[in-house]
């Protein structure tokens, strides 16, 4: 009842009476008061003032599937086939995989308030704090198996990027292979997933993790530097709106993406690059090279130039660090 009925009722910011809540809901003030408890517990802070009621200082956006299909572009719209909106998952990319399993297809959206095993690369918690961020995943079929997906998590980056500049987030970068970055900070991160043939049919799924406003008690279980779009811009910006602009960029993509390739993306994806020209160390297992970085190749392969001469380094378990 928590989260699915009472938080809605005080989401707006404003203060609710214990008697009007009780009213509303059917039950005793001192369930609501039970109610009010859970909620403290997904992080959120319900200010409580004698004479006036409850409420959630400053309000809270929660995401609204309606609100969300009705923002598409006409022609997007065509291209999803069910939008899931959960309170809390476990993580996003796992229930698209459940559904998948159960004969989910292309056009596949879910997004979940909260995830309480999110999951990044290389094994790495993702951070969830409840109705801060946005935590997305999408599926879609490709014919071609392994070999049509080249460059698609680079292609995810650049469209990302292309939404998040329609709200003028500034300083916008792409980290190699799946990092958004804001202003050198870490902003978001993609995460693909193939179940299938890999030399044939498959489904692939694309999570996509971006920090809208992080709070700050949760941030700090975050590794490395990171940003927030409510820091970049200095002001609030909707999620329902980001999803949208996510939405209106990645549908087609992939409803594209195996005809074109990463060939279309990849000029786009070079103006983007964090680590053009820069020193870096590339992380792989327990090997580490170090060389320039050279943008990437036709495939989306890492070029590095070392002491060694021209390397090349593709997806997977592989992480790149800046020279300091």
């Amino acid at each position: 009842m928590a989260k699915t009925v009472l938080l809605p009722l005080i989401a707006d910011g404003e203060f609710h009476s214990g008697q009007e809540l009780a009213a509303v809901l059917g039950v005793s003030r001192t369930a609501v008061w039970k109610q009010l408890a859970k909620l403290q517990d997904l992080g959120l802070e319900i200010e409580s003032v004698r004479g006036k009621g409850y409420r959630i200082n400053g309000g809270l956006e929660l995401l609204d599937q309606p609100r969300i299909e009705a923002g598409l572009q006409p022609g997007v719209r065509s291209l999803l086939t069910e939008l899931v909106v959960a309170v809390v998952l476990d993580s996003t990319n796992a229930e698209v995989l459940r559904r998948l399993q159960q004969g989910g297809g292309s056009g596949l959206v879910c997004l979940a308030e909260q995830q309480t095993a999110g999951r990044g690369r290389l094994g790495r918690q993702w951070i969830s704090p409840f109705a801060g961020n946005i935590y997305l995943s999408l599926a879609w079929e490709f014919a071609g198996g392994a070999a049509a997906l080249e460059g698609l998590s680079l292609a995810v980056g650049v469209a990302v990027a292309r939404a998040l500049q329609q709200f003028a987030v500034p300083d916008i970068a792409l980290k190699w292979p799946n990092d958004i970055l804001c202003s050198g900070a870490k902003l978001g991160g993609i995460l693909i997933e193939m179940v299938g043939d890999a030399a044939g049919s498959c489904q692939v799924v694309i999570g996509i993790g971006l920090n809208v406003q992080m709070p700050a008690r949760a941030g700090k279980d975050i590794d490395q530097r990171w940003t927030d779009i409510r820091t970049a811009l200095g002001t609030s910006v909707s999620r329902n709106q980001i999803v949208i602009a996510l939405l209106d960029q990645l549908l087609p993509l992939l409803g594209g993406y195996e005809d074109s390739g990463f060939s279309p993306w990849r000029e786009r994806w070079l103006v983007l690059d964090a680590h053009a020209g820069k020193d870096v160390i590339v992380v792989s297992g327990d090997r580490r090279t170090a060389g320039t970085a050279r943008g990437i190749d036709e495939t989306g392969a890492l070029v590095l130039d070392t002491a060694l001469g021209r390397q090349l380094f593709h997806g997977g378990e592989v992480s790149v660090r800046a020279v300091e």
